[in-house]
C-alpha cells in the first residue's frame, strides 16, 4: 500500500460525515450531531530496498448539537462531565498543594 492509498483511505474516514452526523427528528425538533475532527499524518517512499511507509493519527469528539425547532437554530453544547470531574481533581490538588507550601 502506497503512501497515497493510505491518505486516500484516511480521506475517507475524516469528512464531512464525521463532523456533522445524522440528522435526528423527534417532537418536531431536528438534532443535527456536531463533532470537530483532527488528524494529521505523513508518509514517504523510498527505493525498493529501503521501502515506504506511512502513519496517521486522529480524533473525532462530539462537541453538541445544532437544534432546529420552529424555524430557529440554535447550537447546544455538549458537556464533557469526565473532564469536568478531572479539572476538579487538579484543582483540589492545587490547592491542597498551595495550603500545605503555607504551613
Amino acid at each position: 500500500m502506497t503512501p497515497e492509498d493510505i491518505l486516500e483511505r484516511v480521506g475517507e474516514q475524516v469528512g464531512v460525515r464525521r463532523v456533522f452526523g445524522t440528522p435526528v427528528e423527534h417532537s418536531g425538533v431536528l438534532l443535527v450531531p456536531v463533532a470537530v475532527a483532527i488528524g494529521g499524518g505523513g508518509g514517504s517512499q523510498g527505493s525498493e530496498e529501503l521501502g515506504s511507509g506511512a502513519g496517521f493519527g486522529g480524533m473525532v469528539r462530539g462537541i453538541g448539537v445544532y437544534e432546529v425547532k420552529d424555524g430557529r437554530v440554535r447550537f447546544v453544547p455538549a458537556v464533557d462531565t469526565t473532564a469536568l470531574a478531572a479539572m476538579g481533581v487538579v484543582l483540589a490538588g492545587l490547592v491542597l498543594r498551595a495550603t500545605a507550601r503555607r504551613r
